[in-house]
């Protein structure tokens, strides 16, 4: 077996139940699980219709890059979000089965493991994909520590030049999670010199650009401050992002990924030995899906309504705002992250995430710790209950 498999620590879901094993909630109370970033809004009925439609497609192999027609559905999807006022859906747009699939893959296509110890920068706390891809990839994780102090961003001095020079690749999360923070023009001009100056390529996951809170204020993609420096072809840069939030379909396992032309040519290269071409039903609900934003538009008011419900409740007894995007609350709490989350479980039925699962000791600092991640994907109602519930907990600490 291959020994990197060692390396590679539990997924936080798997520490959560291990965890929780052998607590029992209080009778009488419904368990609420406010852990995983699972969308359970309803999915829209035009996008079953259109998958149970096009079931026929199931006779026939599908294509690695995937069919014209959604490959141009996305483009103008980009065009009408972002604002691109070009983006070839010939070269620079490769539909893929999720995004967390797609990174990880991405990783094992760039990195070139000949090179001195090479390094994958990623932000902490983070999505462990990247941590695991860089792993198998036979490359280092380095980690930028993501703070209140600093409002979340990025501080690129932490790493050395030394880091820097052996860095081909930085993943990037914005919207963030946990963190919800969204990364503005100057930060993208920083990463972007950096990049020029180093040669790495910048992965950029966005898969919960589609939650925000203010309709006038979209977040900030990749490609969209790529295009506002100049950066014809967007060099050294690719874009994830996914249906799964946007339009809750978790199960439909259906994104893409945008950008530096000459990247993605390698990359499906990789793809096609990989053999994760997307299913043609899937194909065709993925276009119905990218080609509407009414449902969109309704799941962000959702989840407009449950921020503001859950942050009235839990204001008065804990230190939480509104995020900038995405749908998880950062909490800080005046205790250990596990214990918090296995008192809280056992007394009152709710599940959150530890922190510190979510994060590694980086220069000193694990910056999951006393943290619980929340998220707000429950119905509203529910939520407001979890709310509820939470703060009696932390009252009676």
């Amino acid at each position: 077996m291959n020994p990197i498999l060692d390396r590679l620590q539990s997924y936080p879901f798997q520490k959560l139940t291990a965890l929780l094993a052998g607590t029992r909630p209080k009778p009488g109370l419904k368990p609420i699980a406010l852990h995983i970033g699972e969308p359970k809004h309803p999915t829209p009925e035009f996008i079953k219709r259109t998958l149970a439609e096009n079931l026929a497609g199931l006779s026939t192999y599908p294509a690695t890059l995937g069919g014209e027609g959604l490959r141009i559905a996305i483009a103008d999807w980009l065009k009408q979000r972002h604002g691109l006022t070009g983006i070839d859906p010939q070269t620079e747009i490769i539909p893929v089965n999720g995004s967390r699939e797609a990174l990880f893959a991405f990783a094992q296509a760039v990195i070139d493991p000949t090179q001195r110890t090479p390094v994958v920068v990623c932000p902490n706390p983070f999505y462990q994909i990247y941590e695991g891809a860089a792993l198998l990839a036979r490359a280092q994780p380095q980690f930028l520590n993501t703070l209140p102090s600093n409002g979340y961003a990025f501080d690129f001095a932490e790493l050395a030049p030394d880091v820097w020079q052996r860095t081909q690749l930085i993943y990037v999360c914005s919207p963030g999670n946990p963190t919800g923070h969204v990364m503005s023009l100057a930060q993208w001009e920083e990463l972007f010199a950096l990049s020029d100056r180093y040669g790495f390529v910048i992965a950029s996951d966005e898969c919960y650009s589609e939650i925000y809170f203010d309709e006038a204020r979209p977040p900030l993609g990749a490609l969209q401050a790529a295009q506002h420096f100049g950066r014809s072809g967007f060099p050294r840069l690719v874009v994830f992002s996914s249906l799964s939030k946007r339009s809750n379909v978790p199960g439909m396992r259906s994104g893409f990924v945008a950008g530096d032309a000459r990247i993605l040519k390698k990359y499906l290269l990789y793809r096609t030995y990989h053999g994760c071409a997307m299913s043609p039903p899937i194909h065709m609900a993925s276009i119905a899906a990218w080609k509407d934003e009414a449902h969109v538009i309704e799941n962000r008011c959702l989840y407009r309504q449950k921020f503001d419900a859950a942050l009235a409740v839990l204001k008065p007894v804990a230190d939480v705002d509104m995020p900038s995007a995405a749908f998880y609350l950062w909490m800080p709490i005046p205790a250990s992250d596990t214990e918090f989350a296995r008192r809280l479980y056992e007394e009152q039925a709710i599940s959150v995430l530890p922190g510190s699962y979510l994060a590694r000791e980086a220069r000193g600092i694990n910056p999951g710790r006393n943290r619980v991640r929340i998220a707000l994907v429950a119905s509203v109602e529910e939520c407001t209950e979890a709310a509820q519930r939470v703060r009696n907990f932390i009252t009676g600490l």
